[in-house]
């Protein structure tokens, strides 16, 4: 597999301890071996040591002052924490009075806090670790990227699509059932086999339960799930003022990767044109905005915006919506931005932006038609928000 170089920027100040999380297989250990390639390292997948320090959890901290006192001055690194929740009042004690710093690396804080696990009140950083994006590939290919998603073992690999199902069915077995996240798993399978339909789409939470023989709150709980494990993200519609004229406040679901929602969606990229091209490429372009804003820091809202005469933009940036922004897989005609021009007669925003597939920037009126890559350059380079 290849090694790239990652936007995710983890210069920490001497003593400083962090959080890296992100969902499995996206990159976060081979970051960590970039980054901090003479740190001590504690991988809790590993089944002896994860039992040795599940029983007792204290040997986790006379090992760490066993180690050479030059290992102790870097930051100790510890994979899979959420495995092992007990060993971070451990590390809160070695922290407090041993000066130490530990970067602690997991896929879901979720099974922390549901068990009370000590978050250490403040005393490490956040940082999340997203998919590859456009920036940290120096040949992207597009067709790829949407074909085989934007996790690593995924993009590189010439078996993506055993390596894809193979991926949903350990996240959907490892990550929800093995963590104990959930009781009915046979009710947890329907939402999941269900979430194929209404993936990027305005969710209709009775509807789902319908179909899951669940009750409509259980099925909220299920997404709340799939949030707290870094599987997805809801995309909420935008209001600034209420009006009759806005169709619903319920928000849209996308998976964190464009692949793995091809997986489960049954899905095939193989040309640049058609619906499911389209779907792609918004999700595409979700991922790439959710990445720009968690690396720079940048805390903007990322929300859509639709009519109850069915006029929508696919994303409005901003606490005020200042940037909106609408994917076209195909050629954008005039018919295609109507609702990106209503929503510029009421919103006023500073940019409206069409971001499509065709070769060479126009404007559409109060529209800026652009191509993919050009939006993409125009975001990496801090020039859209």
């Amino acid at each position: 597999m290849s090694l790239y170089s990652r936007e995710l920027g983890l210069d920490l100040p001497a003593g400083q301890s962090a959080f890296l999380w992100g969902p499995r297989k996206v990159g976060k250990s081979t970051l960590l071996s970039q980054r901090f390639p003479n740190s001590a390292r504690f991988d809790l997948l590993d089944t002896r040591t994860l039992v040795r320090f599940i029983r007792e959890p204290w040997l986790f901290a006379e090992q760490v002052l066993a180690l050479p006192d030059e290992q102790r001055q870097r930051p100790i690194v510890v994979d899979e924490v959420q495995k092992a929740p007990a060993i971070l009042d451990e590390i809160h004690r070695l922290i407090e009075t041993g000066g130490l710093a530990f970067i602690l690396c997991g896929s879901s804080a979720r099974k922390l806090k549901r068990g009370g696990g000590n978050l250490l009140g403040g005393r490490a950083w956040r940082f999340n670790l997203h998919p590859l994006t456009w920036q940290e590939l120096p040949d992207f290919d597009l067709l790829r990227a949407l074909d085989r998603g934007l996790v690593p073992a995924h993009y590189d690999s010439a078996q993506h699509r055993r390596a894809l199902n193979g991926y949903v069915y350990d996240y959907l077995k490892e990550e929800v059932f093995d963590e104990g996240l959930t009781r009915n798993a046979a009710a947890f399978s329907r939402f999941f086999d269900a979430l194929g339909f209404s993936h990027g789409e305005i969710l209709n939470f009775s509807s789902l339960a319908r179909d899951c023989g669940v009750e409509s709150k259980t099925v909220r709980q299920y997404f709340r799930i799939l949030e707290d494990t870094l599987l997805g993200c809801m995309v909420e519609p935008f209001a600034r003022r209420r009006s009759r004229a806005i169709l619903t406040r319920a928000p849209k679901f996308y998976l964190f990767d464009v692949g793995v929602a091809g997986n489960l969606i049954g899905r095939r990229i193989e040309r640049q044109r058609g619906a499911d091209f389209g779907r792609a490429l918004e999700h595409f372009i979700l991922m790439e905005l959710l990445a720009f804003r968690s690396y720079q820091e940048a805390d903007f809202p990322i929300r859509y915006w639709r009519t109850k005469s069915g006029l929508e933009v696919d994303f409005v940036l901003g606490a005020a919506g200042q940037v909106a922004i609408e994917v076209k897989g195909s050629r954008v005609r005039r018919e295609d931005i109507k609702g990106m021009h209503a929503y510029v007669e009421e919103h006023k925003p500073s940019a409206a932006l069409a971001v499509c597939g065709e070769p060479a920037a126009r404007r559409a009126g109060s529209v800026e038609v652009l191509p993919w890559e050009a939006f993409l350059e125009r975001l990496w380079s801090g020039k859209l928000m």
